[in-house]
């Protein structure tokens, strides 16, 4: 008890010499790596965008991972900055640190050796600590069906993960490989390659087919994976509930947690996830903090988020998820939810990142939450994906994206005076009732499927929520509270190990709890918010974990009131 453990993926090297200036070169054998020479071994999967030239290897000087060159020549000479246009926020950033960028690794590899070239400039690596990662994993069962293992207390560390897609394989640096119940909880998981924690997709449901055949769109292939993984046992009784609780996760280039099909019915709690995706040497569209694909009745609560490319994408299926009490702040974006039906519930959140989120879904409830950025919706046409039974992994019906059939309740949104899409104005255009929205489509007079491609803005549930300097309103809210000139001044504050939120409001603003009763059922899914076990929602804890009693404030924190309000928020206290 109270020992420090700590499992890498990486081996030590000693044997370095000089070559040229500060370049420094030791060569190991192959058979340090088995079959699986991360040093040979390149980005490579459906999805990757950008960095296909790079490779699973690592080299970390003291403890920090070192940056891959294009050549000896660029050891040679570093760069001391280069910019390439972020994916979520279409602005040029600085891909390397300027303190960093000097710190360089270059590997050749032949039939029985692999060599590595570094420029540690300063440091001597016959004084220092230099390793390489050499393992995929930490802590991964080569076979599927391993249930109920708990890993608690450990550091696990530098494993070379390969790109993990929805429709491959997902091995993380830990995770339970297609199996039930596992408690991963009070672990510092750093510096995977590409995934930290895997909750996610076992291969013989497809792998990377895309990439290998080119013959049908990924799209294709991920449907296929999810019938697939019906015929081999995904239902809750074979895979999923895991927990995944206190862990500190963080300097990983693609996600903390990633899980396709295997994270259902799970738990993922009171984890501090920062830095994913920062490195920036490689780039694809399944990178964040979480990544879930049929993220069916996953819980989401309390985590601390910031300092990722997206914080958490919810992909897919995302049906009674629920995302909760989390802090997000200093992401590209905080949130975005795609080609899901829903129910999906988001509430008692702070978003204080500069964008909230991307709409790509429908179905959702948004309710208690403190909203600082911009949103952007869109309808999504050409990808019909599945809905369920309610709480099964049973395929109830397909179907696309069009807009609407969104709940806003209780929340305070936070815009900016130059314009910006931060409120619920852009629902504007959309009916406000179930009803007007069917009689808008049997006014058409176009029958069965005509109506409905016509009308296409589902019905909006927008009501009792805050807009503040800027941020706009949908136009048929009946109560709320607008004051577009006044600035909350809102800031998140790190001090002494703990975050406060600061913000001034203008005035008290009173809401009722909200619970499955006001929430209206989906149109599609035609399914209640409900909580994971069938019973009804009553959303009476805040952020902090206060229980509430009748009417309190907006916004995730029941304590908020007029004036300045200052509130630690993370840790919560007990």
């Amino acid at each position: 008890d109270g020992e420090k453990v700590v499992i890498k993926g990486s081996e030590q090297i000693t044997d370095w010499e000089k070559t040229e200036g500060t370049v420094w070169k030791a060569t190991v054998p192959n058979s340090l790596f088995g079959d699986y020479n991360p040093f040979d071994l390149k980005i490579f999967g459906d999805w990757v965008v950008r960095g296909f030239d790079k490779h699973l290897g690592d080299v970390y000087l003291n403890g920090v991972s070192l940056y891959e060159a294009s050549g000896y020549e660029e050891l040679l000479n570093p760069v001391t900055r280069e910019t390439v246009t972020d994916d979520w926020t279409e602005t040029e950033i600085a891909v390397l640190h300027p303190e960093q960028t000097k710190y360089l690794w270059f590997a050749e590899v032949s039939e029985d050796s692999t060599t590595i070239l570094a420029n540690f400039h300063e440091y001597d690596p016959l004084a220092e600590l230099v390793e390489i990662n050499v393992r995929r994993s930490c802590f991964f069962p080569d076979v599927t069906g391993i249930n109920y293992i708990t890993v608690s207390g450990f550091e696990m560390a530098q494993a070379a993960t390969p790109w993990a897609p929805p429709t491959a394989e997902q091995p993380g640096l830990i995770g339970p490989n297609w199996s039930k119940g596992w408690i991963i909880e009070n672990n510092v998981i750093h510096d995977a390659k590409c995934s930290a924690v895997s909750i996610g997709k076992e291969i013989t449901t497809g792998h990377n087919y895309y990439s290998h055949r080119g013959d049908k769109p990924g799209y294709t292939y991920q449907l296929e994976s999810v019938l697939s993984a019906r015929h081999i046992g995904w239902d809750k009784e074979r895979v999923g509930s895991h927990i995944i609780r206190n862990n500190t996760i963080y300097d990983c280039g693609q996600n903390a947690v990633v899980g396709h099909l295997g994270c259902v019915f799970s738990e993922i709690s009171d984890n501090h996830i920062y830095n994913i995706a920062q490195k920036r040497e490689f780039y694809g569209h399944e990178i964040a903090g979480i990544k879930l694909h049929a993220a069916i009745d996953v819980q989401i609560r309390g985590n601390r988020i910031y300092n990722c490319s997206l914080g958490t994408w919810l992909d897919w299926q995302a049906q009674g998820s629920r995302v909760s009490g989390n802090i997000f702040y200093n992401n590209s974006r905080d949130i975005f939810v795609e080609v899901s039906h829903g129910p999906f519930l988001l509430d008692h959140n702070l978003f204080a990142s500069d964008r909230f989120m991307t709409n790509a879904a429908q179905g959702g409830a948004y309710v208690n939450n403190l909203i600082c950025g911009s949103m952007q919706y869109y309808r999504v046409l050409d990808r019909a994906t599945p809905y369920q039974t309610p709480h099964s992994t049973e395929v109830k019906g397909y179907a696309v994206v069009y807009s609407g059939d969104d709940r806003y309740f209780n929340n305070i949104f936070v815009g900016k005076p130059s314009g910006s899409d931060t409120g619920t104005a852009q629902y504007n255009g959309c009916s406000s009732s179930l009803e007007e929205y069917i009689g808008l489509v049997k006014a058409t007079g176009l029958g069965d499927l005509g109506g409905f491609l016509k009308v296409m803005d589902q019905p909006v549930y927008i009501n009792n929520n805050v807009y503040l300097n800027g941020a706009l309103a949908y136009g048929r809210e009946q109560n709320n509270l607008l004051d577009e000139g006044f600035d909350p001044r809102v800031s998140i504050q790190e001090e002494d190990g703990a975050v406060y939120l600061s913000i001034d409001l203008p005035e008290d603003y009173q809401c009722d709890i909200v619970t499955t009763a006001g929430l209206p059922r989906v149109r599609l899914a035609d399914a209640d918010f409900e909580n994971p076990d069938g019973s009804e929602l009553t959303l009476d804890r805040d952020l902090t974990g206060r229980k509430k009693n009748g009417k309190t404030a907006a916004g995730p924190v029941a304590a908020l009131a007029k004036g300045h309000n200052r509130v630690r928020i993370w840790p919560v206290a007990e």
